[in-house]
């Protein structure tokens, strides 16, 4: 039986916070030739899966969805893909491609395609081709990763067997849009090597039934937290990304669901808080309850941006938070969701990944425990506290007693910047060594079931370990994952050891 210890925390606040605004984050994504507006398609019902109270707009156009004080609004855009019109000289059995042609959608910034059945897997490519927001500059078509069911909660697992899980392939961030135009392509197998074989065209692979895009709008960014009292004597730090320029204050109100997900942090930083600030070694080690004569092998506690810091709507989410019984390891990821963001994109990117993640694929919150962006910023991901041992549907088959990391970007073909791999050094040695793991050790853990271990099957790996580790995948990407022995030296050097 998976260990899952599963609490709520219910907190009301009164107390009003006065935030300075910050502007909204937007990308255009690389341009092609451009090309007319295609006619307006409006007036077609589309369904809005944002969650959040909206009113009607007229000729049938979406909902627009009404945003708090509180939290950033942000919506979803769910469209049925179709078989798309056959061309007169289309070769006879070869495979019908599904998708949309191009066409007006509400502004987004990050795209995926969505099915059903969440034990199918989509065999064959998915692409997209967007419009830059106010303009008629199309992208090249882009590739999106159809492989993505190794990132989830393991089966059996209260999260898997009580929600409505749908497949998914990985989110693509494609910047500030309001175009776009998608095509499926099913796999053709080869033809058996048989007498007559080739007069007879290939059965194609059937694609999974009820593929839908998923085009998501981040919302607005947060405003940056004025400075305030903090914990221990230290002064509260603002949630300022790379190249955030200053701003001014807009008060702010903080609701009863921020409040529940700050309070599980209130042992490193106050209700509210934007960010959990960097601690010295000395600090760290004086901060933790250690046992008596005990080494101290925990590295200084690195600056942590909140949920709250980035923005995540937290009436998404599952209302409680899951746990196990500890850290004994750390997978690393690629969020496979491509590079072209800004750092200080990076919030947009992880609440869009946060509503995929939710509103699309059916999980109960953002799957990684933490995100780091390729300026080396540390992210708090799933809810549940930073310190603690939060279950998460990062690596399927071993999420129990592990934590995940997403690195934001694709990293198959293109090196990780330094300061995300000194980023990822530096959170392991901290969040590790709260629980006693040697960075550069092995642990055994046990499979709840994968493509490359079946369930049951005890298995020795490293403590920090690529996701292809426990799962037949290709994340974190090749050059991720040639990083992590860097990591490994990295993180246990800052342990002390």
């Amino acid at each position: 039986m998976r260990a899952l210890l599963v609490t709520s925390v219910g907190v009301t606040c009164a107390a009003a916070l006065t935030l300075p605004l910050a502007a909204p984050a937007s990308s255009a994504p690389a341009l092609s030739s451009a090309s007319a507006r295609p006619p307006s398609l409006t007036t077609e019902p589309r369904t809005d899966t944002s969650g959040t109270s909206g009113t009607t707009a007229p000729d049938g156009a979406e909902p627009r969805a009404v945003k708090s004080a509180a939290e950033p609004a942000g919506s979803t855009q769910s469209l049925p893909l179709a078989p798309l019109a056959v061309p007169s000289n289309r070769v006879a059995g070869a495979p019908t491609v599904h998708g949309l042609p191009q066409r007006d959608a509400r502004p987004f910034s990050l795209v995926g395609v969505v099915w059903d059945d969440a034990e199918a897997e989509l065999h064959g490519t998915v692409q997209v081709r967007t419009r830059a927001t106010g303009t008629t500059r199309w992208s090249d078509w882009q590739d999106v990763e159809t492989h993505n069911a190794d990132h989830a909660a393991d089966l059996g697992s209260a999260e898997r067997e009580g929600r409505t899980v749908r497949g998914a392939t990985a989110p693509l961030w494609v910047g500030d849009s309001d175009g776009v135009e998608v095509r499926v392509r099913p796999e053709s197998p080869a033809t058996p090597e048989s007498p007559g074989s080739q007069d007879r065209a290939a059965t194609p692979v059937p694609l999974p039934e009820g593929m839908r895009l998923e085009l998501v709008d981040p919302g607005e960014d947060p405003a940056p937290e004025p400075a305030r009292g903090a914990p221990a004597n230290r002064a509260a730090v603002p949630a300022v990304f790379a190249d955030t320029p200053p701003t001014a204050a807009l008060p702010e109100v903080l609701t009863a669901e921020i409040a529940a997900a700050s309070a599980v942090n209130a042992e490193v930083a106050e209700l509210g808080a934007t960010v959990i600030p960097a601690l010295t070694q000395a600090e760290t080690v004086e901060s933790v309850n250690l046992a008596p004569g005990a080494k101290p092998y925990i590295g200084p506690r690195p600056k942590i941006v909140t949920r709250k810091g980035w923005g995540a709507d937290e009436k998404l989410r599952e209302r409680n938070f899951g746990y196990t019984k500890s850290v004994k390891a750390a997978f690393v990821h690629h969020s496979a969701t491509g590079n072209n963001y800004t750092c200080k994109q990076a919030p947009s990117v992880l609440r869009s990944i946060y509503r995929y993640h939710v509103k699309s694929s059916g999980w109960r919150d953002f799957g990684y425990n933490f995100a780091v962006d390729k300026c080396g910023n540390i992210y708090e991901g799933r809810a549940g506290g930073v310190t603690k041992a939060v279950l998460g549907a990062h690596t399927l088959g071993f999420n129990t007693n592990t934590m995940g990391i997403a690195v934001l970007g694709s990293y198959g073909s293109t090196n990780p910047p330094a300061a995300a791999v000194t980023a990822v050094s530096k959170l392991t040695a901290w969040k590790l060594g709260l629980f006693g793991a040697n960075p550069k050790g092995k642990v055994t853990l046990v499979s709840g079931g994968s493509n490359k271990y079946r369930k049951g099957v005890k298995v020795k790996m490293n403590v920090i370990s690529g996701h292809r580790d426990g799962f037949a995948t290709e994340c974190p990407g090749a050059r991720l994952y040639k990083k992590l022995g860097t990591a490994r030296t990295s993180s246990a050097k800052l342990q002390g050891r």
